[in-house]
């Protein structure tokens, strides 16, 4: 396919805005636990992230929308599986890991060594699954006839944190640096989400769990978004709930935005674009925005 068919290389992942019915707690979990700041506190909409310095500009990583009109949505309805934070060093991730788990230790989940990188999971008071993990350099990933081997192999918590926790780590949680470095959605099937992050958004399929979940990714990364039916499967639309509000993707300029807009009508996708910005549902109503970096 041509270039024009795909998303750009560099494409990275935005901002995760949860629906969400306490904005206090929720705000002092990811600031206080996972370590994010508080970049904008405006009404009902908090914004978390890295703050930016004379270098940089601020990164948001987590906007929190104060919605108690809605509910919780059922538990096998398509959403949000989870929001993945991307670690810099072993040693940043472990000092979130630790202040996650002691802070709220009845919300940690699981943890896995997935071959390209190191994961544990958590739920935040919601209810939203949380990701916090760390990637091992490309050139220890083993890609066969363009699938990446991911495997989940048990990590033992207690023993990462004996070999990567730092008083300096500790210190530093909360400046770390750190990204959303993928999105992980149910789904109610998944040939119905590959046709559409493949084939139309223009995702490449980096590997499958059989008919279960998918991975995709641009510019070669393990994945930047998956979609699976482990608890969702058969789900249709969702109807408006707490919990995922909507999933940035940033491409690197004006021009893949406008190839992007143009690719998604040509599927006759209901796209809104204001010029800046495209927005476009997914099959199971889940908000994608796009964006470009520059």
């Amino acid at each position: 396919m041509s270039n024009q068919s795909r998303l750009a290389a560099d494409t990275s992942m935005g901002p995760v805005t949860l629906d969400v019915a306490d904005l206090d707690s929720m705000t002092a979990y990811y600031r206080d636990a996972v370590g994010l700041t508080v970049l904008d506190a405006t009404g009902p909409v908090v914004t978390l992230g890295r703050a930016g310095d004379t270098a940089s500009a601020s990164v948001p990583l987590v906007i929190l929308r104060h919605s108690p009109a809605l509910t919780h949505a059922g538990p096998r309805e398509a959403g949000l599986f989870h929001t993945a934070i991307l670690f810099e060093t072993q040693s940043a991730l472990a000092a979130a890991v630790y202040t996650v788990a002691t802070t709220h230790p009845n919300r940690f989940t699981g943890s896995s060594d997935h071959l390209v990188s190191q994961a544990f999971y958590f739920d935040d008071p919601e209810g939203n699954g949380v990701e916090l993990y760390w990637d091992r350099d490309r050139s220890e990933w083993s890609w066969v006839h363009g699938t990446i081997e991911m495997g989940t192999i048990f990590l033992d918590p207690n023993t990462f944190l004996r070999e990567h926790l730092t008083d300096d780590a500790l210190a530093a949680h909360g400046s770390a640096p750190a990204v959303v470095g993928h999105v992980h959605l149910s789904v109610g099937d998944t040939a119905t989400a590959r046709h559409f992050y493949v084939d139309q958004l223009g995702f490449d399929l980096t590997t499958t769990y059989g008919d279960q979940a998918i991975f995709v990714s641009a510019g070669g990364y393990h994945h930047h978004m998956a979609m699976n039916t482990w608890r969702s499967g058969g789900a249709g639309r969702r109807m408006p709930a707490l919990g995922l509000g909507q999933v940035d993707i940033v491409l690197p300029g004006a021009d893949e935005l406008g190839a992007t807009a143009e690719r998604l009508r040509h599927f006759d996708l209901a796209v809104r674009d204001d010029g800046r910005t495209l927005e476009v549902d997914d099959p199971w109503g889940t908000q994608i925005r796009l964006t470009a970096a520059t």
